[in-house]
């Protein structure tokens, strides 16, 4: 049977005192410091007794939280490298500097709390506010740091449960309507860029997907692509990387202008690699490369784009929203959720209603509005 005392140490500092049951080596006594009112040392007292009853009680241990992030981000077994390098990112800059010292086993909730106030008010580099999405992205990190300890048994609990994250004020996504569609294609027929945009509208497909398409992918007879891969780029490292999820491998008819645009550039594409002295594209090349043949970087296809809409004076959107477009136009077409969700590659039907809740809410206006109409017309 585990008992406990409690013994003041200071104006606010308590030694707590926790008798453990007897193993092989003998009794075990666990000495802990809280700081706080004696009701502080009360809750932490009946929680260790309550852990050394339930087997949860780990041992003690100096690791801290900065070096437990270290040591799991130098050896990160089962994660893309782009992940480890977005994780690396966060621990460096938005995790270390504020929680690092503590020690694992110290972390309460308030530490958590105190946290994400400093992120808010200028925690980032350079003293910068962070948005409450990017401390989200950082609290989820820490969360999965300590669920990751808490299997490893290094610690009894996961405090970053008890500590809801700041909420994050939904936007609606960019899209591009239909009349600006047309108006984006004609002011990019003599584009390089022209061709993988007629396809990005056309299949919804990321913009990884579209760099790591290759000619073998596509299938002019049928008029359609496979997805099977995607290009992303870690640090200066870029890697092709199958889809999460078995819906992310697709085939996705295009429609006949689309599949000309391909044709079109698949012609060029051989005159150039003839040119170059590269030969026939092979079924394992690129679709859509650089004049002298190599993938495309995904931030560099953004940066194009981006200095691309600046310059030709187009609708202020990113790359990604030619993906929602294609997403919204299917909507908007009646096209249900779940062959939505399968064309856009969506592990699910339900993160298909999650993004687009606004535009298929929009829909279900005009359902109701021809509802009553037909009920009007029948009386």
């Amino acid at each position: 049977m585990s008992r406990g005392s409690i013994q003041r140490r200071g104006r606010h500092s308590w030694r707590i005192k926790v008798d453990l049951p007897s193993t092989n080596s003998g009794r075990q006594t666990r000495h802990l410091t809280v700081r706080g009112t004696r009701r502080d040392a009360e809750r932490e007292l009946a929680r260790l007794v309550n852990a050394a009853h339930d087997g949860s009680l780990v041992e003690p241990s100096k690791l801290t939280v900065g070096a437990y992030l270290q040591a799991w981000l130098a050896n990160p077994h089962g994660l893309a490298n782009k992940t480890v390098t977005r994780y690396r990112q966060l621990a460096h800059y938005q995790i270390i500097p504020h929680l690092g010292m503590v020690p694992l086993q110290q972390l309460r909730p308030a530490h958590i709390v105190d946290w994400h106030a400093k992120l808010l008010a200028g925690g980032g580099v350079g003293g910068r506010a962070l948005s409450a999405r990017s401390v989200l992205h950082a609290h989820c990190l820490l969360h999965h740091a300590l669920e990751r300890a808490l299997r490893s048994e290094i610690i009894p609990r996961n405090v970053a449960h008890a500590v809801r994250p700041p909420r994050i004020e939904t936007r609606e996504i960019q899209i591009l309507k239909a009349d600006e569609i047309a108006a984006v294609l004609t002011a990019l027929v003599d584009h390089p860029l022209y061709p993988l945009v007629v396809v990005a509208l056309s299949s919804g497909a990321r913009r990884g997907e579209l760099l790591g398409l290759q000619w073998g992918d596509v299938d002019f007879a049928s008029g359609t692509i496979k997805i099977e891969r995607s290009l992303e780029q870690a640090g200066g490292t870029l890697q092709c990387k199958r889809p999460k999820s078995r819906h992310g491998v697709r085939t996705i008819a295009l429609p006949a202008a689309a599949v000309e645009a391909l044709k079109d550039h698949h012609r060029k594409t051989l005159e150039r690699r003839l040119l170059l002295g590269q030969g026939k594209p092979a079924a394992d090349t690129f679709v859509f490369t650089t004049f002298d043949g190599d993938p495309i970087r995904p931030d560099s296809l953004s940066r194009w784009w981006g200095d691309m809409v600046r310059s030709r004076k187009l609708p202020a959107v990113s790359f990604h929203a030619l993906r929602h477009s294609h997403a919204s136009a299917l909507i908007a077409a009646g096209v249900d959720p779940l062959s939505t969700s399968r064309r856009l590659g969506h592990s699910s039907p339900g993160i298909t209603l999650n993004v687009y809740s606004h535009v298929f809410n929009r829909n279900e206006d005009k359902a109701v509005a021809a509802i009553t109409a037909a009920l009007k017309g029948a009386d």
